[in-house]
């Protein structure tokens, strides 16, 4: 069964307005209009940049206990997160998963690690 759903930990956390820290969210897998609709968008035509700010906000479905994940919120994201989640998105959308194949530095034995959660 195909996963379109991705459970993931931000490394350091969106704080809201009221100073509550955010950290768990929900990735789901993107569609060809998620990544088309942006580029309409006027914020992409001036920086294309931008892009990834709505993207994000159009896939991440759940942040904490935030009722709406908006551009502004992704943009309030610290560079450590944007970066984790930029990787996220690539990863899920290239690959279906969110694991990479690495090996033990002992044994030499390959393996899959699943990197949702290595986030914290």
């Amino acid at each position: 069964m195909l996963q379109t759903e991705f459970v993931f930990t931000l490394p350091m956390g969106y704080v809201d307005a009221d100073g509550n820290l955010h950290r768990e969210g929900v990735m789901r897998l993107a569609t060809a209009l998620d990544e088309i609709a942006p580029l309409k968008d006027a914020r992409v035509r001036s920086n294309q940049a931008y892009l990834l700010m709505i993207l994000l906000s159009r896939v991440i479905t759940r942040l904490g206990s935030l009722e709406y994940i908006t551009p502004k919120v992704i943009e309030e994201l610290f560079a450590g997160d944007l970066a984790y989640l930029q990787d996220l998105y690539c990863r899920v959308n290239q690959h279906g998963h969110d694991r990479v194949r690495t090996q033990c530095p002992y044994c030499e034995k390959e393996f899959d690690v699943e990197l949702s959660s290595v986030g914290e």
